[in-house]
């Protein structure tokens, strides 16, 4: 005891770890240290110092939190190899492993290899889950990628790969910064879990509960950074009670949650599964310099990473089917504008669509300072057509005769079924004239052929034109197209008139009543 505040001297014997003969490699697992120096003693006598320093490693550092010390001297045998630490923060933390210097190699590379593919696995994930959050707006998400973000941060300074930009760092730093950050990133993941999860899918104490061990999680275990000697032994339990019981927690949350049928609970459960059975177990189990060295804290990461790409993958795809949704009510929604603006029958536009192109093509006609021109279109005895072939030969006729006005439908024209047999076209900058325009669509409808529904007979049409520039009043327009339709018809049909050439209709004065006087 009192060694936290001295010197901690270890000796190790190199034959009993059955090195003798070899090129050994001691590999220390422990950087909360002021200074650590390894002599090796040598056969002949000879002693060899290597020292480091919290804020500088040297060359020493390894991938997972690793400081490796090989004698320059291949050839001499070895005796002894003697540790001095200086201010070492805990000793029962302290793990120490000898082995030959090629196997050293060897699991050096394998595990900087592992380490760096699952940082940038986080990595992608940290940046893809953000920049959804942004672009969707969505708390979980930013949550998850804030998670992401942190693990990444942890990982790259837990496996000291964050010494090649900061290499000041090394040591009792870097220690205490990974220890925040781990405690950080739980709180931050059970953010994400909860609040993907509706208010109504879980109970509300159920998540108190979570969120409140999250936050104990951080609370006991960022100041422990700060913590040395026998203090950080005694944090480390409640400690991962804590863990435990937010894992236990938010575990309950997303199984109650998917059993009430939440989606997110289902992809969260998926992708929780492997860090929380990773994250319980290193609370049970000591994995010490398991896994090539990296112990527990290598299985976090790789659970990680695989937390990072489940979560992705279920974003996209509930993104995608959110897209999906949106695209089929937008073609929903174009279908329902389009019934409620064309006619059912003909597929052309009915009076309420009608009234909504003109609108615009009004508009148009004034900034260009173009004349409009109203087409009424009436089919001749539409209604002998009904009684002598039926309304099914009606209908095919109606149908003929509005395929055929559609041909002129376009940026400068707007056509129209009105209702029963009554058709409308209104155009701008007619060229030839209006009434030209009218014969030729006279013209065109009476030379329909209609053999299929009602034989050899020919179908034909009466017009009304009416025509205005600047302020045009569309109501003032019908009615003057539909007093030149009118004497079209009364003029013996398949012809056209227009507005200009016929009369206005003389007032008929109407004679006032003589009342008689009130009589009391």
């Amino acid at each position: 005891m009192g060694y936290q505040s001295t010197r901690l001297w270890l000796q190790l014997d190199p034959q009993r770890y059955g090195i003798r003969g070899k090129s050994p490699t001691l590999l220390v697992h422990q950087t909360r240290f002021d200074r650590l120096a390894v002599a090796f003693r040598y056969a002949d006598g000879s002693i060899e110092w290597q020292e480091v320093r919290a804020g500088d490693f040297g060359d020493h550092w390894r991938p997972g939190a690793q400081i490796a010390f090989t004698p320059r001297d291949q050839k001499t045998a070895l005796t002894s190899i003697t540790l001095r630490v200086d201010r070492l923060a805990s000793y029962p933390l302290l793990r120490l492993r000898l082995m030959g210097a090629g196997e050293a190699g060897i699991e050096t590379a394998v595990l900087g290899a592992l380490i760096g593919a699952a940082l940038t696995l986080v990595l992608a994930g940290a940046a893809y889950n953000l920049s959804l959050a942004i672009g969707t707006r969505r708390g979980y998400l930013g949550w998850q990628g804030a998670w992401a973000a942190t693990v990444f941060l942890w990982g790259a300074i837990w496996s000291q790969f964050g010494l090649l930009l900061l290499p000041g760092m090394a040591g009792t730093t870097a220690a205490q910064t990974s220890t925040a950050l781990s405690a950080l990133s739980i709180l931050l993941a059970t953010l994400s879990a909860t609040s993907a999860l509706e208010k109504g899918r879980i109970p509300a104490p159920l998540r108190a509960t979570a969120l409140a061990l999250g936050i104990a999680v951080a609370a006991i275990g960022i100041p422990a950074t700060l913590a040395r000697g026998p203090l950080i032994e005694s944090v480390g339990p409640p400690l991962a009670v804590a863990v435990l019981g937010n894992l236990v927690a938010v575990l309950a949350c997303l199984i109650v949650g998917a059993r009430r049928g939440s989606v997110e609970a289902r992809d969260l459960l998926a992708a929780w599964s492997v860090p929380m059975a990773a994250l319980g177990f290193t609370q049970l189990v000591d994995l010490g310099t398991s896994f090539w060295g990296g112990g527990p804290q290598i299985l976090v990461l790789f659970a990680s990473a695989w937390q990072t790409l489940w979560l992705s993958f279920a974003a996209s795809r509930r993104l995608a089917r959110m897209r999906t949704e949106r695209d089929l009510a937008r073609a929903a929604e174009a279908r329902a504008s389009r019934l409620a603006e064309h006619d059912p029958l003909t597929a052309i536009r009915n009076r309420r669509g009608f009234l909504e192109a003109a609108d615009a093509l009004i508009a148009t006609a004034a900034r260009t300072q173009a004349s409009v021109a109203l087409l009424l279109v009436d089919i001749d005895r539409f209604k002998a057509i009904n009684d002598e072939h039926g309304h099914d030969a009606g209908d095919i006729v109606l149908c003929t005769i509005a395929t055929q006005l559609a041909h002129w439908e376009g940026p400068t024209c707007v056509v129209a079924r009105l209702g029963g047999e009554e058709f409308a076209l209104l155009t701008i900058a007619a060229d030839p004239t209006a009434i030209d325009f009218a014969e030729q669509v006279r013209e065109a409808v009476a030379a329909c052929d209609h053999r299929t529904a009602i034989g050899d007979r020919q179908v034909t049409i009466s017009i009304g034109v009416a025509e205005g520039r600047h302020r045009i009043d569309l109501a003032k327009l019908y009615r003057e197209a539909d007093r030149a339709l009118y004497a079209a018809k009364r003029g013996g049909r398949n012809q056209v008139r227009h507005a200009d050439t016929v009369p206005m209709p003389v007032p008929v004065p109407v004679a006032n009543e003589q009342r008689p006087a009130a009589t009391g």
